[in-house]
């Protein structure tokens, strides 16, 4: 009988599992995939992840990038400085997913990778997990198996407030210019943006609609988007993902289980910012579950309350950015991403500086100017 069970070898699950096993709980992470296993993402990670951890992560950093290009229609070129206070990560989710894990076992944390949940019953005071390999039991369960995965409908949440979003993107093994750059284009896509994050040995090319709308051939227009590059996105392998943007505060917990990272719908709605916001949840229900196997009674319920008030109040401003940005998206390019003080506020956002409600009500009454004919 193991003190938790954690489906899923993401960000969130390896956080939990981390922080689970160094207090001495005994935990088991089963993952249907063969780690080290290929993951859609563009891979950037804030830096202040490493605030809550005890281990170098400069194994599993591809580059650090400092400086950001902006397009519109693959002209009007914005170059800027981050000015964060460390350069922000580009990681290879194989890589960075798995030295998470392995910094898990290290700890004492079991892993059963290539091991598929099929099923999961809940038994007097614990649950029985059902894998191909055969059922495990344990005290505790964290979901953490991603916007597709299945345990989320399985524990009872079958209507989860979130925003969905779908993103398209493959990498392009191939040699960059310019390694501390990341690029960014808004005119080509609606309701999102087309990513260029480099690595070690390539780059990251992906498009990403974040709110519904009209039809898209999304790969048609990343296709375009990558010959800037010298890139035939055409002939390299594709991925297409859904997105779980969060959608507004709801219940994460239940009978001995909590939801984390895309299972809980955490993904950032301005900016689909994934991988902080799993790894926050992640340590969260670590957290939770710690203090429910202490005996605290009402553990598993303050976890919702704290993704509610600790990310999900910040996560209201981002929701209310991205409405008004993106129905005037090219208002938005002129006066706020081209702004000198814009890319200096988007690091202090992702590097937890400043939160969305401290600089959003602003943001939102300029682009609000642009949807006024007339207006500005």
């Amino acid at each position: 009988m193991f003190d938790c069970i954690i489906v899923g070898a993401g960000p969130a699950g390896g956080t939990a599992a981390y922080h689970l096993a160094k207090k001495g709980h005994s935990v088991l992470v089963l993952e249907k995939e063969s780690l080290p296993r290929y993951k859609p993402c563009g891979g950037g990670v804030s830096p202040v992840v490493a605030e809550w951890f005890d281990f170098d992560f400069s194994p599993a950093i591809s580059l650090k990038v400092k400086t950001v290009r902006y397009t519109w229609n693959m002209e009007d070129v914005v170059l800027a400085d981050l000015q964060t206070p460390e350069p922000i990560w580009m990681v290879r989710r194989d890589i960075f997913d798995h030295f998470l894990i392995q910094q898990a076992q290290k700890q004492g944390a079991e892993l059963r990778d290539n091991t598929e949940v099929k099923g999961i019953e809940f038994q007097s005071d614990h649950w029985q997990v059902n894998t191909a390999n055969g059922p495990v039991s344990g005290k505790y369960l964290i979901a953490a198996d991603g916007a597709k995965g299945p345990m989320a409908r399985w524990l009872g949440f079958k209507e989860r407030k979130r925003q969905l979003g779908g993103a398209l993107e493959a990498e392009a093994m191939t040699e960059i210019e310019n390694p501390e750059t990341v690029h960014f284009e808004f005119g080509l896509v609606k309701n999102g943006y087309i990513w260029n994050f480099p690595k070690a040995d390539g780059y990251s090319i992906g498009i990403g609609a974040f709110r519904g709308g009209a039809r898209q051939d999304l790969r048609a227009i990343v296709t375009e988007y990558s010959k800037m590059f010298d890139v035939d996105f055409k002939s390299i392998r594709q991925h297409g993902h859904p997105l779980c943007l969060w959608n507004g505060d709801q219940t994460l917990h239940t009978q001995n289980a909590l939801l984390a990272g895309e299972a809980a719908c955490v993904v950032d709605p301005f900016t689909a910012e994934g991988i902080r916001p799993s790894m926050f949840s992640g340590l969260k229900a670590s957290e939770a579950i710690d203090a429910a196997l202490a005996g605290q009674d009402d553990a598993l319920e303050k976890y919702s309350e704290v993704i509610a008030t600790e990310w999900g109040s910040d996560m209201k401003w981002a929701q209310r950015l991205a409405g008004v940005f993106y129905r005037v998206p090219k208002f938005g390019y002129q006066i706020g991403v081209k702004r000198p003080s814009a890319t200096r506020r988007m690091g202090q956002l992702l590097s937890g500086e400043v939160g969305y409600k401290d600089v959003a009500n602003n943001a939102i009454q300029r682009l609000s100017k642009g949807m006024i004919p007339g207006a500005g």
